[in-house]
C-alpha cells in the first residue's frame, strides 16, 4: 500500500482560518511502505504479516454487540464493517495518549486538507489540548472570539450543547467552524471560574495578521502573531524600521502566537545571534537522532541593544523557539508567564482510501536542552495579564506589556 507523508511542525489549531501547518517547513510528494508486526503475545492478540490484527477478545465484543446490542434511537444507521474498522485503528492510535497524534477517516482527513489551504468560516482562536481537555490557547487579535469574551485558558466543555469530552483538538475545530454569517455557541470555563459560561459567536472568514509595530515610552514594540512564510520578511522590515526610530530597547512580543514554520523562528533568531550558534535541536524518530537547526549569522542590528520577549501561556512551537534560543543565549531577557509548551514535529501520512494519520516524530530542545514539551519556557521576570488595571482615561492597561518595557528600559 502506497502512501503519501506530510512533514509539518505546526502545533496548534486555528479555529478560522487554517489548522495544524503552521509551525514548519512543509514536505510533499514522499512515499512510505506500511510495515507491520508479525508474531503473538499472551493477550491472545496475533499481529499478523498482512496487518490484521486476530484478537480473541474482539472477536467475543463483535459477537456480543451482533447478539444483543439495540440502539435507544430509532434513526441509528448501523455502523459498516469500514466504521468498525477506523474504529479500531482509532482505539489504537488514541492508546498511546499523545494529543498530536491523530487518525482520521477520509471525511475528517478531507476537512483538514481544507483547513490547510483556505479560509472559511471560523471564530478565530487557538485550541490544543491540555490534560485531556480542549483548551483556548488565545484568541486572535480583533477576531469574533476575542470580541465576544473568549479568553486564553478558557476550557472548551461544549460546542452546540455537544460534550467535547473524549473528542480531539482536530473535531472540536471541525465543530466549531462552519458557514460564515451562522452563530455557534461554545460553552466554556474560564480560568478559576466555578461555574461554565455560554458564548454565542457568529462565524467570519478569519484573516491572521502578522506584524504590528509601536514605539511605546522609548521602546520599540514588534507585535508577532505568526510565523507564516512571510513572516521573515515582515520581521526584517519591522527592524529596519527599529533601527529608523533611533532607539535602542526592543520588545518582541510573541503573546497568543501559536507558532509557524520553524524556519521562520530561525530566521528570525538569526538577525540576534551569531553563525553557527544553535536555535533548537531536533531529536528525531525512537531513535532520537539530533538534527542542530543553527543561526544563519543576519548582521545589521547594533551590538548595544537591549531585547525582550514577552511570552504568555498562548505562545507555542515557533514562538517559544525564538524565545528559548534568545533566552539561553543571554541575547534577551523573557517577561510573562510560562509558555505552552508544544514542542513536538508532527508528520502527515494519507493513505490511499483518504484516511490519514498525522503522527509525532520529533521533539524540540532549546539551546540548554531544555525540553520544551516538558517545560516550556519559564520566563526570567514574571508578569501575569490583568484585566482591572485602568489608566488616567479608564482605558485598561496592558500591565504585560508595561512590565516588559519597565524590564528592557532597565537592561544595561
Amino acid at each position: 500500500m502506497n502512501t503519501v507523508v506530510t512533514k509539518f511542525l505546526k502545533w496548534s489549531i486555528f479555529v478560522g482560518l487554517a489548522f495544524g501547518l503552521f509551525g514548519t517547513g512543509v514536505l510533499f510528494g514522499s512515499a512510505i511502505n506500511a510495515s507491520y508486526f508479525s508474531g503473538s503475545n499472551p493477550t491472545g492478540t496475533t499481529f499478523a504479516v498482512d496487518g490484521k490484527i486476530d484478537s480473541t477478545l474482539l472477536s467475543k465484543v463483535k459477537e456480543t454487540l451482533d447478539q444483543k446490542f439495540i440502539s435507544w434511537k430509532a434513526s441509528t444507521t448501523k455502523p459498516t464493517d469500514k466504521d468498525f474498522e477506523y474504529g479500531m485503528i482509532r482505539g489504537y492510535v488514541e492508546a498511546l495518549k499523545d494529543p498530536y497524534t491523530v487518525f482520521m477517516p477520509p471525511v475528517a482527513a478531507k476537512t483538514f486538507t481544507e483547513n490547510v489551504k483556505g479560509s472559511f468560516g471560523g471564530v478565530g482562536m487557538n485550541v490544543g489540548m491540555r490534560d485531556g481537555n480542549i483548551v483556548v490557547i488565545a484568541p486572535l487579535k480583533d477576531s469574533p472570539a476575542m470580541k465576544a469574551g473568549i479568553l486564553a485558558g478558557d476550557i472548551i466543555a461544549k460546542v452546540n450543547g455537544t460534550s467535547t469530552i473524549g473528542i480531539s483538538s482536530d473535531e472540536a475545530v471541525n465543530m466549531i467552524r462552519g458557514e460564515i454569517g451562522k452563530p455557534v455557541t461554545i460553552t466554556v470555563l474560564h480560568p478559576n471560574a466555578k461555574e461554565t459560561t455560554d458564548i454565542t459567536i457568529v462565524r467570519e472568514e478569519i484573516k491572521i495578521p502578522t506584524i504590528d509595530t509601536e514605539t511605546k515610552d522609548g521602546v520599540f514594540v514588534i507585535h508577532l502573531y505568526n510565523f507564516s512564510a512571510e513572516s521573515p520578511q515582515l520581521f526584517q522590515e519591522a527592524l529596519n524600521k527599529f533601527l529608523e526610530s533611533k532607539v535602542n530597547r526592543l520588545v518582541i512580543d510573541v503573546r497568543g502566537n501559536p507558532g509557524g514554520y520553524l524556519d521562520a523562528s530561525v530566521s528570525m533568531a538569526s538577525f540576534f545571534l551569531p553563525q553557527g550558534a544553535l536555535v533548537v535541536a531536533e531529536k528525531q524518530g525512537q531513535k532520537e537522532l539530533e538534527v542542530n537547526h543553527r543561526s544563519a549569522g543576519y548582521s545589521g542590528l547594533p551590538k548595544d541593544i537591549k531585547v525582550v520577549v514577552l511570552v504568555d501561556g498562548g505562545s507555542a512551537s515557533a514562538s517559544e523557539i525564538l524565545a528559548g534560543a534568545l533566552k539561553d543565549h543571554g541575547v534577551a531577557k523573557v517577561v510573562g508567564v510560562k509558555t505552552f509548551g508544544k514542542g513536538s514535529v508532527q508528520e502527515m501520512v494519507n493513505f490511499e482510501d483518504g484516511s490519514a494519520l498525522k503522527v509525532t516524530i520529533a521533539k524540540w530542545y532549546t539551546p540548554a536542552g531544555v525540553s520544551i514539551s516538558l517545560h516550556g519556557i519559564t520566563p526570567d521576570v514574571e508578569a501575569v495579564a490583568t484585566t482591572t488595571v485602568k489608566d488616567k482615561k479608564g482605558v485598561l492597561v496592558d500591565t504585560q506589556l508595561q512590565k516588559a518595557i519597565e524590564v528592557v528600559k532597565a537592561m544595561k
